[in-house]
């Protein structure tokens, strides 16, 4: 079995020295990458920037990028030969729309950027799935988590959404402990404890592989 993982955040560059990022650390992707791993699967992780190091399994290729555009391509480049898709990088949803070649000085007391909409990675991807495909994709709530992660099922043609709640302790970014719902396009809906992120990712791998088996 083949599997495309995105994990981490990307730096979207405003000059040689400044970025608009996230607080992803890349734990989860990197997590899911090792239960793949671990099942046999071949695996390639496109990771943005983390301070993890590359997953030492044999069967594990690390890929490293910063931006979304380097993570969509390099994701794009793999989707079609992978069976199963997970996305789980915070991908920034805008960039800036010029990248200054120098250092932006400070001058006056406000400062406008001018932000345009990145590529929907996971979305752009899943018009192109297959049926035999699965692709799993993430959602960090604050609100109406359910519907919102269930809108997100639907758009961006996963088959498995992993919901993270920011309201519940010790889930979510910067942890690494995570409490997580899956919510699949059959309907069912299972709510796990908090649990270390690594058996968080067990938890879903062993999903995948459960639905995979009734999918071929």
């Amino acid at each position: 079995m083949r599997v495309l993982i995105t994990a981490g955040p990307t730096y979207e560059p405003l000059d040689p020295v400044r970025f608009i990022g996230n607080h992803s650390t890349g734990k989860m992707g990197y997590a899911l990458a090792e239960a793949f791993a671990a099942e046999g699967a071949e695996v390639t992780l496109v990771s943005g920037p983390t301070s993890l190091p590359d997953p030492a399994h044999p069967r594990i290729q690390t890929q490293r990028v910063q931006t979304a555009d380097e993570m969509y391509a390099a994701a794009a480049a793999v989707a079609p030969e992978a069976d199963v898709w997970v996305f789980a990088a915070a991908v920034a949803d805008y960039k800036p729309k010029t990248v200054a070649e120098n250092k932006i000085k400070k001058d006056g007391d406000t400062l406008t950027l001018e932000l345009v909409k990145n590529v929907d990675i996971a979305g752009t991807l899943g018009h192109s799935k297959r049926p035999e495909q699965y692709s799993v994709g993430f959602a960090l709530e604050t609100t109406n988590e359910q519907a919102y992660a269930l809108d997100k099922l639907r758009r961006k043609n996963f088959d498995l959404v992993v919901l993270n709640s920011l309201r519940d302790a010790g889930a979510g970014f910067r942890h690494d402990t995570n409490k997580v719902t899956l919510l699949e396009a059959g309907g069912q809906i299972t709510t796990f404890e908090l649990k270390p992120k690594a058996d968080v990712a067990r938890d879903i791998v062993q999903t995948v592989l459960a639905r995979l088996s009734h999918h071929a």
